[in-house]
């Protein structure tokens, strides 16, 4: 057993790690629509993307009354965070109807906004309805995760990477084509994965929203270095989020499979942007995503 294999194995189990991520999700009210968000346990480097605007849709949430669930959220990046202070977010209450209500969220981190956010919730009501179908691919059972494809390729990845990109995660990945750090082959703007918690969540629709649009920021913005076989892992590229939207269509668990599809129909002026659709596994759409991000070409270091 290796190094990594044996940090695997004694590290947490998957209800621990499940349990992690929903207290890192869930903000912590400081008084009336001021909220806290707190750092991952351990984290270093730059807060990831997708905790920022979960956090911040929680904070909404929060401010709005329980009959009403978000179903689109808008997010700019302003700063990258850092994962040695808590964050702090601020709700504006801008609008209240009789279907709809309107929240903006700010976030800051030592007294700098680092994201901007608006949300809309919507009462339930029933409607007419259509989708796009979901896209035939190889069911999760037939697929290695995104771990195990790690591991089996752990000398090509830098030593200083190893054990962030092999740790125990509460996501799991199941990806039916091979993601960009493991080749350099030019290949179409699109992926499509298997995803789901690595054990159950509660029973709360809200935590299952914030919890997807956690997961929603993964293999999105990568999508538009494929046509040009970059990788960051090689230190080929400069990339971060820009903006960040999410379109939520219905309910839905993300302790069940549900598969998250992307493309990129465009890339230019050291942008890409890239756009998701999420299934659950008996095939209905629940989600749409949308993200511009930087991308310029690196020369890697020697």
């Amino acid at each position: 057993m290796t190094n990594s294999e044996d940090a695997v194995a004694s590290g947490p189990t998957p209800q621990a790690l499940v349990e992690r991520l929903t207290r890192l999700l869930t903000v912590t009210p400081q008084s009336e629509d001021h909220f806290v968000g707190k750092r991952m346990p351990g984290g270093v480097g730059r807060v990831f993307g997708g905790e920022v605007i979960a956090q911040a849709l929680m904070a909404a949430t929060a401010a709005v009354d329980p009959d009403r669930l978000a179903h689109s959220l808008h997010a700019y990046f302003l700063r990258g965070g850092s994962e040695e202070s808590d964050i702090t977010y601020r709700v504006e209450r801008d609008f209240d109807g009789g279907s709809f209500s309107a929240r903006r969220v700010i976030a800051e981190q030592d007294g700098r906004p680092i994201l901007n956010l608006a949300a809309s919730f919507h009462k339930r009501e029933a409607g007419v309805s259509h989708q796009d179908a979901m896209p035939e691919v190889p069911p999760p059972e037939d697929l290695a995760s995104e771990v195990e494809l790690r591991r089996a390729v752990i000398d090509k990845i830098p030593e200083q990477m190893r054990r962030q990109m092999t740790r125990p995660r509460a996501i799991e990945f199941r990806p039916v084509e091979a993601r960009h750090w493991m080749n350099s082959e030019a290949r179409p703007p699109r992926t499509h994965s298997w995803f789901r918690t690595v054990a159950p969540l509660a029973d709360d629709p809200v935590l299952h929203r914030a919890v997807l649009a956690y997961v929603s920021d993964m293999t999105l913005l990568g999508t538009c270095a494929l046509p040009h076989g970059l990788s960051w892992l090689k230190g080929e590229l400069q990339s971060a989020s820009l903006d960040h939207a999410i379109w939520l269509h219905d309910d839905f668990r993300c302790d069940e499979w549900m598969l998250y599809v992307t493309d990129s129909p465009w890339a230019g002026r050291a942008r890409g942007f890239n756009r998701g659709r999420i299934y659950t596994r008996d095939g209905r759409l629940v989600a749409n995503v949308a993200q511009e991000g930087l991308i310029r070409e690196v020369t890697p270091k020697a």
